[in-house]
């Protein structure tokens, strides 16, 4: 599982003139199953998505076909963690440690 953390590098109005495309593509990584939950951050200097994924590799290409990414309008942080407790809703994402 990844935490993608967004932070806008551009100002608010900027942002808002992309943020139609941003949302069209956060919803075709919701319709494949890799966005599980997503929003702004508040102060709104950028945003939080939950994302599930085969490794890194396939997370940073996804993160860089984001419109933000494309316009220069902000910039990620990719923390993958092993999602070990989940809440029951989330059971089918838990993993094993390793070893």
């Amino acid at each position: 599982m990844f935490v993608l953390e967004l932070t806008y590098t551009a100002p608010v109005e900027r942002i808002d003139a992309t943020l139609q495309d941003h949302v069209a593509w956060l919803d075709t990584q919701y319709e494949a199953g890799v966005f599980i939950a997503s929003g702004r951050k508040n102060p709104r200097d950028g945003g939080v998505i939950l994302a599930v994924g085969d490794d890194r590799a396939q997370i940073e290409k996804i993160t860089a076909e984001d419109p933000f990414v494309a316009q220069g309008v902000c910039a990620y942080r990719i923390t993958e963690f092993i999602a070990t407790k989940t809440s029951d809703e989330l059971a089918p994402y838990r993993q094993q440690l390793p070893g």
